[in-house]
Parts: structure tokens; sequence; C-alpha cells
């Protein structure tokens, strides 16, 4: 069972997701919160696998939100559902430690699915996000590594990480096992020395593995 707690200020906003999410068979909603003070409580008390995290709440912040639960060093993972898709908040609510970056016009299915995907270790962003981060990477001026530690195939698997594929899709595209995939990701966040799948994607770009219109 995923244990997820809701953030939002509106209260009609958690009520439709409470009500949507408990006809999944495997999300329980543990807690909700009106707002970012209540949201890092509510995690610190709960320990839920996932936080459905809104950036404009009073007292605090989505962002400042997202910051205090990061440092709480607990394995919630966040997702930000938003209405905004602007610049100066998205990339900050990433840089906080954001897994999940989706616009409350998402499809109630695809939040579903977003939820099981960072519950089971991945990232999920919107393609405004993805375009920002790439745009930001592209930009920076700095010089790719000169030496790449990375196996052919492991290059193969980052290129299709970049591209926004998820480990199930990486093993049917690739003809190998799931576990082989998890492997891989494994070792190239180990040999990369990021943290996460979303980096390892923007390495990708730096290192010209994938275009940036990918």
């Amino acid at each position: 069972m995923i244990r997820v707690v809701i953030a939002d200020d509106h209260e009609v906003v958690r009520e439709g997701l409470r009500a949507f999410l408990a006809l999944q068979d495997d999300v329980e909603v543990a807690g909700e919160a009106a707002d970012g003070e209540e949201a890092v409580a509510a995690v610190a008390r709960l320990e839920p696998d996932v936080a459905l995290i809104d950036l404009v709440m009073p007292r605090v912040d989505g962002l400042e939100a997202i910051k205090r639960i990061r440092a709480l060093s607990i394995a919630t993972r966040v997702i930000v559902l938003t209405s905004f898709a602007d610049e100066d908040k998205m990339l900050p609510a990433v840089r906080a430690g954001a897994v999940g970056y989706l616009l409350k016009d998402v499809d109630p299915q695809e939040l579903v699915a977003a939820i099981r995907t960072v519950h089971e270790g991945e990232t999920i962003l919107h393609a405004a996000v993805i375009r920002e981060l790439v745009r930001e990477v592209a930009g920076d001026g700095r010089e790719p590594p000169a030496d790449n530690p990375l196996t052919p195939r492991e290059r193969e698997v980052l290129g299709l990480i970049a591209r926004g594929r998820a480990n199930k899709a990486i093993a049917f595209e690739l003809g190998v096992a799931e576990k082989t995939v998890k492997t891989h990701v494994s070792n190239i966040l180990g040999k990369l020395g990021v943290s996460d799948r979303t980096q390892a994607a923007l390495y990708a770009v730096r290192e010209g593995l994938v275009d940036h219109e990918s």
C-alpha cells in the first residue's frame, strides 16, 4: 500500500484527490494539510511514501515545505501538484528535492501512475520542466567530463532514461530483464556521482547522448 499525504490550501481539491485515490487498491491517503507548515508536520509524523504538495499555500509555501521535508532525512518522495508551469517555480522545486512535477489539469489516471512511479524510485516531470532543465544545462557553459566512465550498454540505458523511459520500457526496448536495467541504473548513478535519474538525464544531455529536442 502506497501511503500518501495531500497538501493543498483548497479543501475542494483535497476532497477530490482523497475521493479519487480512495478508489485505488494500492493507495491510501494517510493525511492532509491545508498549508506548508501543516504539510511538514504531517510528513514528519506519518512518514508517508509520497507527498502531493501544492506550491502556493499560506504560512509556509510549497517550496519551503519541500526543503523542510528533505531536511527531515526520511524516505518520503515529493510530487508537486500545482497550477503553475512558470520557470521561477518549476526549477526551484526540482532543486529543492521534488521528484515529480505535475499540473493540476493532469489526467487522474496519470496522477496515480505518477504516484506509483515515484514510489518505485523514479522521477516524473512535466514536459515543460524537462525543457527548462535541459535549456539550463545546455546553456550553463560547463564543459563535459573528458572521460566517460560508462560502458556502451550503460550509455544506451542512460540515453533512454534521458528520453523519459521507465525501467520496464527500457527492458522491453533492449530485450533484457527489468532487474538487469535496475542494475545498470544503479551503476550509472554510482559512476556519475548523482543521486537520481533527473541528474543522470541532465548528464546525458551535457554529454550529447541525446539531443536537446529529445
